[in-house]
């Protein structure tokens, strides 16, 4: 059953793509209050209704009012939707858990692993939950979607995980519209491995892209990445069909080819010489997937499996190896099997 269309929703992060969804929440008919971290902000996105500096050039419904009081915007609702960035998430998680009422529905859309404990965000809410004493029923949606092609009704099709089929289904009716098709899975673990280790390999590719290499490269990277994605997951208990999906190949090819793509660009910029601060010094929007190089990178270690483009992008974001270099380390590997795991 979904949500009565009298209630409202709180999105918590006024972004690209929280914006995007808080849009598409307004025009399904929820009334949704958007956190903004900054006043200024807030009242530029009440005035203009639009999100001039992470989403120019779509006028918001006036189902959605922003606001940067945490308590007022979290209070009282019975779906929270996070959307703030991986590294502030437990923090702004800690700050609403407070204002949380009971039988809650928390539904993260960050994509991204901390980097100090290497928690995707589900394990974070429920590990702040846990310490809290409250209880909410918690959710992912991942899948490929660029936030100005949602923003602009283009058809876009998403995963909703839950830890049960029922839960699953309950977000599903939230967000589903006839240009947003969303489907459910019960693999949290193997939804966030995939949203968030994603990221990375788009950083990859436009590095390739920027060093001038074709076609046949990328889709030699995107494949290969895909095979450590999917180690990875499998081996924290990810089942290997969600590899195969939205959450999986349908978001790391959209990241890894599209000109919308952040972590792509960040990519592009270091394969045509650019140095890493200054590349995200000249970005507004965060790249995920350059804080997430680290904590995978741990992960990968704690866990045992072998990730060589994982290694490579690590060695070029974080000791500056040059990006030509990473590639030669890459091709000069001993020879293996396509399927060994």
């Amino acid at each position: 059953m979904s949500l009565p269309h009298r209630q409202s929703i709180a999105v918590i992060g006024a972004g690209s793509w929280g914006t995007a969804l808080a849009k598409l929440l307004a025009e399904k008919g929820y009334e949704v209050h958007l956190w903004a971290h900054r006043p200024e902000h807030v009242e530029a996105i009440n005035r203009d209704r639009e999100n001039k500096k992470y989403l120019p050039g779509f006028l918001l419904n006036s189902k959605v009012t922003a606001s940067s009081d945490l308590r007022g915007v979290v209070s009282g609702k019975t779906v929270v939707l996070m959307v703030v960035p991986s590294h502030v998430y437990r923090s702004v998680f800690q700050s609403l858990i407070p204002f949380l009422g009971e039988k809650c529905v928390i539904v993260s859309a960050t994509k991204g692993i901390e980097n100090e404990s290497l928690m995707t965000m589900s394990q974070i809410m429920h590990d702040v939950l846990g310490k809290s004493g409250k209880a909410a029923k918690i959710g992912v949606l991942t899948g490929p979607s660029f936030a100005k092609e949602v923003a602009a009704g283009i058809p876009t099709a998403v995963t909703v995980a839950a830890k049960t089929k029922k839960q699953a289904a309950l977000i599903q009716d939230i967000f589903f519209t006839e240009r947003f098709r969303v489907y459910t899975s019960t693999d949290v673990i193997g939804q966030e491995l995939g949203a968030a280790l994603k990221n990375i390999v788009a950083i990859a590719a436009g590095i390739c892209d920027g060093l001038g290499y074709g076609t046949n490269t990328r889709a030699a990277l995107i494949t290969r990445g895909l095979a450590e994605i999917t180690r990875l997951g499998v081996k924290m208990g990810a089942n290997p069909l969600t590899f195969s999906g939205l959450g999986g190949l349908g978001d790391l090819v959209l990241t890894c080819t599209g000109d919308l793509s952040r972590n792509r660009t960040v990519g592009l910029k270091l394969g045509q010489g650019k140095k890493l601060q200054a590349v995200l010094a000249e970005m507004e929007m965060v790249a995920e997937g350059v804080k997430t190089t680290q904590s995978a990178w741990k992960l990968a270690r704690r866990e045992g499996v072998d990730m060589p483009i994982l290694e490579q992008i690590h060695e070029v974001l974080y000791h500056d190896k040059p990006c030509q270099e990473a590639v030669m380390s890459l091709l000069t590997r001993d020879q293996k099997e396509e399927m060994e795991f």
